[in-house]
């Protein structure tokens, strides 16, 4: 690859990660945030958002499969009793910190400051989880996932989906934002997040800044400068949507917030690896490319956060 594709590849992934940082920013995107919206007003608004984002993924790397532009996909590991204990501290730490690793970066860049503690407290997991577990390494699948074998004749039928949905979203009134500024209404900002995510994956691989945390936490110095790069980028798109919602101020943290933030991370960073996973690489990743182990992850992860928020409304 010559230095000018290298650049223009980087200069593409940079701005796909900045969108999707303004489009966690306005979308509908934070696991705890759905799972609430749930338990308090009975409604499945954000967890539909993110099963569409899911769905966008699953189409759009089938597209590029049709097209012979998919490289490589990730791959997935077996279920067990690692995968469940992974899950509930997932789960657990995201209702710790109020967010997942999503939603923190959508706080973050709403001036919430003490989000800042949730990455370094993933970090501090990923760093002690050898030390609490041992040697427990997660079993990876020498199976292609299913979702990376679906038949190329729904790749049109996707297509015009595609289309459909967009042209819907232009043209049906919205009380926030008419025409191409109903992408980022808070339910199609999660489309914008699939989208950028496709992109990402063909053009530089499956990218999450929870994934260059491990990868610094483990001493794996390839690529550690252009992924810290995507995070700032990653950041900057999220401070942008912030500015541009109106909702970007100082905030002032209390010691409450932050510990919940630093606990929250870690117990987050030891979910990431007993799964392996995060929330976002199972919703972007294990769900689209319908891997087991991803789906029971979520159920579980999301069981946990309904469970905590129920025993939250009992003594309150």
């Amino acid at each position: 690859m010559t230095i000018a594709v290298a650049s223009f590849t980087f200069l593409l992934a940079a701005i796909c990660a900045a969108l999707m940082g303004f489009a966690i920013q306005r979308g509908a995107t934070c696991t705890v945030a759905a799972v609430g919206e749930v338990v308090h007003k009975g409604t499945t608004t954000k967890i539909v958002a993110l099963a569409e984002t899911a769905l966008w993924v699953a189409g759009g790397l089938l597209m590029a499969r049709a097209l012979g532009l998919l490289p490589n996909v990730p791959g997935g590991f077996a279920f067990n009793q690692w995968t469940v204990i992974g899950a509930v501290f997932l789960g657990l730490g995201a209702y710790l910190n109020q967010a997942c690793v999503f939603g923190a970066i959508a706080r973050l860049g709403s001036g919430q400051w003490a989000y800042i503690l949730t990455p370094i407290g993933f970090f501090v997991g990923v760093l002690t989880a050898p030390l609490l577990f041992g040697a427990m390494m997660p079993v990876p699948l020498d199976t292609l996932p299913m979702g990376s074998a679906l038949p190329y004749w729904l790749a049109p039928i996707f297509a015009v989906f595609a289309i459909w949905r967009i042209f819907r979203i232009v043209r049906t009134p919205h009380p926030e934002a008419q025409g191409w500024r109903r992408l980022w209404a808070p339910h199609e900002a999660t489309i914008v997040i699939g989208i950028t995510f496709v992109i990402m994956l063909v053009i530089v691989g499956a990218w999450s800044y929870m994934d260059l945390l491990i990868h610094f936490a483990h001493g794996m110095a390839d690529n550690l400068v252009w992924q810290g790069l995507l995070f700032i980028a990653l950041l900057a798109g999220a401070v942008a949507g912030g500015w541009v919602g109106g909702s970007l101020k100082w905030h002032r943290q209390s010691a409450i917030t932050l510990a919940r933030c630093l606990a929250g991370g870690m117990l987050m960073g030891w979910g990431s690896l007993l799964v392996p996973g995060s929330n976002d690489g199972l919703i972007l990743v294990g769900l689209p490319l319908l891997w087991p182990y991803a789906w029971a992850s979520i159920f579980i992860m999301c069981g946990v956060i309904w469970a905590a928020f129920k025993i939250e409304q009992k003594y309150a």
